[in-house]
């Protein structure tokens, strides 16, 4: 009789946990300040020019990513070092910009804030699945978002392959973890497409 007492009472606690609620908000009040705190100290990167280090290089003389996504541009970009460097999704990412924006920085810019506050985000979200503590993952996402050592990723257009392999980076520990709850080849395809 006991047992069945206990079993009962623990499958109304399941139904609803207290506070539940409580804690959805709280997850949706720390992702809308990470997004509007990042964004407020990022704000000025849209009124800055391209620099002369790496810039031209990377985007205002590179002719492959000024031709946009073309399918020259993109074999190019699977295919060739370039500024002793392969990075695919990067030129992808700054043909794109140029489809988008033309030489105009201030569109550039912006997309490495974008990338920046999605990372952000992202690093919340992973550390509050790991570990279900939203005040404690909510600090650590707002330090890595306004921690200086990140300016130049958001402010260096050419520096847009940290954001990308930060993104990406995040993406796949957000995928192991569903990997590791639920063991599924489907959800492991989805870890190596991310890596």
């Amino acid at each position: 009789k006991y047992a069945m007492e206990r079993r009962s009472q623990k499958k109304k606690v399941a139904r609803h946990q207290p506070g539940e609620g409580d804690n959805k908000i709280m997850r949706i009040i720390i992702c809308i300040f990470l997004v509007v705190a990042t964004f407020t100290v990022y704000w000025q990167v849209q009124g800055h020019e391209f620099l002369s280090y790496d810039d031209a290089t990377y985007i205002t003389e590179n002719n492959h990513v000024k031709s946009g996504l073309t399918r020259e541009s993109v074999n190019w970009a699977f295919t060739k070092f370039y500024a002793s460097n392969w990075f695919p999704v990067t030129w992808l990412s700054h043909m794109l910009d140029y489809q988008l924006y033309g030489l105009h920085p201030k569109g550039h810019h912006l997309t490495n804030l974008f990338f920046h506050i999605a990372n952000a985000l992202i690093l919340f979200l992973v550390l509050l699945r790991m570990t279900g503590a939203s005040w404690q993952s909510g600090f650590v996402a707002t330090l890595f978002a306004l921690h200086p050592l990140h300016v130049e990723s958001v402010a260096w257009a050419a520096e847009r392959k940290d954001a990308l392999s930060t993104f990406f980076w995040m993406l796949t520990i957000w995928a192991y973890i569903r990997y590791v709850r639920k063991t599924e080849v489907k959800r492991y395809l989805l870890v190596v497409l991310f890596f």
